[in-house]
């Protein structure tokens, strides 16, 4: 079965309307907007032929955009004067045609734990979606008259879609004993995997208003795991400066660099032996410029 451990990260604490605006009454803010995400994306596959493994670059060899905006929404809910709670979500979809592939290789559908094959040549269409949601706690450590430091936990769970569709066979149950895959039958179809795991993270946040009106802002996050065949770690970092349009107004720009790495091995097994398929290495780097409106009340 296609094991997964996926680690995705965030936190939202930084939003200077959820820790700027100090009283006990509750407040709420919705935040919209878009930042310029360049992802690197690839898996080790193996050659059926001679068992070598081989890096297959999502982006490189199969044609996924690499980069271009991605839209966010983020929620807060500020209580009891330091404490915040929020949610967020980011999305990634890409499609691409890729009208010759270059190399022979195969992989397991953890939908039924057939083994399939891509063959040097075939035309093929990718899928890749990937979604981020995060849910967590802040707590404002320190506050001031124009600042405020906190630190937060979390969780973020991944969830990504990976559909191939083409000129695709299906391999013989028994190739795995030798590790060939020269018997199988002609199968054009999507094949289709899709995975979430959800891992916690600890960050800071922190906010300054340097003249009324304008607020600077920004937090770091951090997570790592490694348990059976998977391990991974993320990196959130965000600087922003906002200021306000109205009453219940602001507008925000910054810089985001936000990295996901995730390896986990996939392997089959054929009477008393076990056999490498993949290794899959899920490296999204969403790094750029971030634009967006935000309405609290």
């Amino acid at each position: 079965m296609f094991k997964s451990a996926l680690a995705c990260s965030l936190l939202l604490a930084m939003s200077p309307i959820a820790v700027a605006d100090v009283t006990a009454e509750d407040s709420f803010a919705f935040r919209v907007g878009a930042f310029y995400a360049s992802s690197d994306s690839y898996m080790n596959v193996t050659n059926p032929e001679t068992g070598g493994i081989f890096p297959l670059d999502f982006e490189d060899d199969l044609f996924l955009a690499e980069d271009q905006f991605l839209p966010f929404f983020e929620f807060v809910w500020s209580f009891n004067d330091r404490h915040h709670v929020y949610v967020d979500w980011k999305s990634l979809h890409r499609t691409a045609n890729t009208p010759y592939v270059e190399d022979t290789w195969i992989f397991t559908n953890p939908n039924d734990d057939k083994t399939y094959i891509v063959e040097a040549g075939a035309q093929l269409k990718t899928t890749l979606n990937i979604d981020i949601m995060r849910l967590g706690y802040g707590y404002d450590l320190f506050q001031g008259d124009d600042y405020t430091f906190g630190a937060s936990i979390g969780l973020h769970t991944m969830f990504i879609k990976t559909a191939f569709e083409g000129t695709i066979g299906l391999c013989s149950p028994t190739v795995m004993a030798n590790s060939a895959c020269n018997d199988f039958v002609a199968n054009p179809r999507v094949v289709d995997e899709s995975l979430t795991a959800p891992l916690p993270d600890i960050g800071i946040y922190g906010t300054y208003e340097f003249i009324p009106g304008w607020t600077i802002g920004g937090h770091a996050q951090y997570f790592a795991i490694k348990y059976d065949d998977v391990k991974g770690s993320l990196i959130d970092i965000r600087a922003s400066v906002e200021t306000n349009v109205g009453d219940n107004w602001q507008l925000s720009v910054g810089y985001n660099y936000y990295e996901v790495d995730v390896d986990y091995a996939q392997n089959v097994s054929f009477g008393d032996q076990d056999f490498h398929l993949a290794d899959y290495n899920l490296n999204y780097s969403f790094t750029g410029p971030r634009f967006s409106v935000q309405y609290h009340f």
